[in-house]
């Protein structure tokens, strides 16, 4: 049976294992922190190169998201064998199966633009207003309760599409996947993982969201008002750039717990990722 054709096993994890992903990824971090971030802050400096380029820019970069994917899953994987991850990792994925990794990308921009014209069949086209500039984003229009629908009914069209590309970068460069295979059954595994999927989802809603609100309450309790914007700024901007960082290791971290479940590595072990 070819490749192709074969079915892709995954394990069905319990609910905790959310937190784990979360909390192994802070410890892959840990072990090194300069090396992550270097290439955390590379990656931004190359997208925002991207983005600036007329006209394809802002299509270009959501297409070749799962490719730089690709960097970060290779810089995990080379840590987890006892390496440390390298600037270089990052254009990985455009030495590996590049053309299954780019409909990935084509599928993320597609979805995610239908998820968000099609709000404008809620809230009559205020939350695009907002988006393309026409409108300025403030306190009026987050309470608007037209607005907060369409963002949910955003949100919610676009959850299919992000849980089929969870994995699915992970299984075209590990699993020799084709893009539509690693879709499908990354969307698969993420449904028979709802359970730690929503565990993950609240710790990065907590760790993202409400922690960074603690800090900026508690600065702005003890700091002078025209120290509290720039005092906030330094304090969260690294706990940030760690946090964003443990996500893009969290994807590694879950895909292998998911599809690779009880397995050993060690430094020496060889698979699909070792030309990365």
């Amino acid at each position: 049976m070819s490749a192709e054709r074969a079915a892709v096993v995954y394990a069905r994890l319990p609910a905790d294992r959310g937190v784990h992903w979360l909390k192994d990824a802070f410890l892959m971090l840990s072990r090194a922190r300069l090396q992550w971030l270097m290439l955390l802050l590379f990656y931004y400096i190359v997208l925002g190169v991207i983005d600036v380029i007329p006209l394809l820019g802002q299509i270009a970069a959501p297409i070749l998201k799962p490719l730089f994917a690709v960097g970060f899953l290779a810089a995990a994987w080379s840590q987890e064998r006892g390496g440390k991850p390298r600037l270089a990792q990052l254009f990985s994925g455009f030495r590996s199966n590049v053309w299954a990794l780019l409909p990935l990308g084509v599928v993320l921009l597609v979805g995610i633009t239908l998820a968000i014209m099609g709000t404008a069949m809620i809230d009559d086209g205020k939350l695009l207003d907002v988006l393309s500039g026409k409108t300025r984003f403030d306190e009026t229009v987050l309470a608007d309760e037209q607005v907060q629908a369409a963002m949910l009914f955003a949100a919610l069209c676009a959850l299919p599409v992000m849980l089929a590309l969870w994995f699915a970068p992970a299984l075209v460069v590990f699993q020799d996947c084709s893009a539509w295979q690693a879709l499908g059954t990354s969307l698969r595994a993420a449904l028979a993982n709802w359970r730690p999927i929503a565990v993950y989802g609240l710790m990065v809603f907590f760790c993202g969201g409400v922690v960074p609100g603690i800090i900026l309450a508690v600065v702005a309790l003890i700091a002078p008002s025209s120290l509290a914007f720039p005092l906030a700024v330094v304090v969260l901007m690294p706990y940030m750039a760690l946090f964003v960082a443990a996500l893009h290791i969290s994807d590694y971290v879950s895909y292998r717990e998911i599809f690779h479940h009880g397995e050993t590595v060690g430094p020496t072990e060889v698979g699909p990722a070792s030309n990365l």
